[in-house]
Formats: C-alpha cells, sequence, structure tokens
C-alpha cells in the first residue's frame, strides 16, 4: 500500500510535465513545415542563435513549468484549493498562449501577431510565476528561466518583425497603372 501514493505521484508529476511537452511536439511539428520556405527567408538579427537550439530550450522550459504546475497542486489543495486555483488559471492561460504563438507566427507567417501574443505571454507567464512562489518557492522559481528566455524571445520576434515589414495589401481603389481608371 505504501507504494501507491509514490506510484500515484510519479504518474503525476510526469502527467504535469507530459502535459506542456504535448503542444511544443505539436507546434514543433507545425514550425517544421515552415522553416524552410517561409522562415529561412526571413532577415534575422545577428542574436538569433541556430535553429536547433530551440527544440532542446523549449522542452527544458515545459518540463520545469510542467513540474512547477505539480507543486502548485499539490501544496495548494489541487483545483478545488482556493490557494491553488488563481495560480493554476495564471498557468493554463500562459500555456494557451504559448500554444498559440507557433500557430501565429510559423502558421499565418503573421510577425506582428507573434509579437502581440508573446507580449501577452511574457506578462502572463511572469505573473504566474510570482503566483506560483507564493503557493511553492520552488515552483516560482522554475518560472524564472523561462521567464528569461521569454524576454529574449520576444526580443528576437521584434527583431524578426523589424527587420522584414509587412507589406501593405494594395488597396481596392487604387488604379491599376496604365489604366487611367477606365475599364477596358
Amino acid at each position: 500500500m505504501a507504494d501507491r501514493p509514490c506510484a500515484g505521484n510519479l504518474l503525476r508529476i510526469a502527467g504535469a510535465i507530459i502535459l506542456p511537452n504535448l503542444g511544443g511536439i505539436y507546434n514543433g511539428r507545425l514550425t517544421r513545415q515552415h522553416i524552410q520556405n517561409w522562415y529561412a527567408n526571413l532577415k534575422f538579427p545577428s542574436f538569433k542563435p541556430p535553429n536547433w537550439v530551440f527544440a532542446p530550450v523549449w522542452t527544458s522550459l515545459y518540463a520545469g513549468m510542467g513540474y512547477g504546475s505539480y507543486l502548485v497542486w499539490r501544496d495548494g489543495g489541487g483545483l478545488a484549493g482556493e490557494e491553488a486555483r488563481l495560480p493554476l488559471i495564471a498557468y493554463g492561460t500562459q500555456l494557451a498562449l504559448n500554444w498559440a504563438w507557433s500557430p501565429i507566427f510559423f502558421g499565418q507567417h503573421n510577425i506582428k501577431g507573434g509579437l502581440i501574443d508573446i507580449v501577452a505571454l511574457s506578462a502572463c507567464a511572469g505573473a504566474c510565476g510570482v503566483l506560483f512562489y507564493r503557493v511553492n518557492k520552488v515552483a516560482g522559481l522554475l518560472f524564472v528561466p523561462y521567464v528569461a528566455w521569454l524576454g529574449f524571445a520576444t526580443a528576437l520576434n521584434y527583431a524578426i518583425w523589424k527587420l522584414n515589414p509587412e507589406k501593405e495589401p494594395a488597396q481596392e481603389d487604387e488604379k491599376p497603372s496604365g489604366s487611367h481608371g477606365k475599364a477596358n
């Protein structure tokens, strides 16, 4: 009988770590579809790391935030616990914003939209880290590298946006050159 709580906790920890990585796996596949045809043709700042850096960094950050969510869930009384409720809502919110970034940036080729998302994500992740820290100090500290990476990723997204101005769509009322507004 003594093994069950330990095994149950290990399963909960594994689930908490796997959950954020599931979104990462999905978004990794989405990203790979757009790396060669779209992303490779963008202009980048000198501080952009090689593409291979992103997968291991995100995997470890997802594992850390997932474990932190387990600690808050455990120490704050679960989803029904008053102490854990707001931190876990913030966690879910920042995770949704995190998972939304790749479909916006890579899927829609929307650099500015990605920037808007990552700014909101960074603020929400920072708040989540503070809320986690109030329940479990280790859980809050696990957000420090994540928020630091988000700061770097935000700067990178901003630089890519500035280096790759979006082309304005043609106005419908513009006249094609040479037609002088007359129908042919």
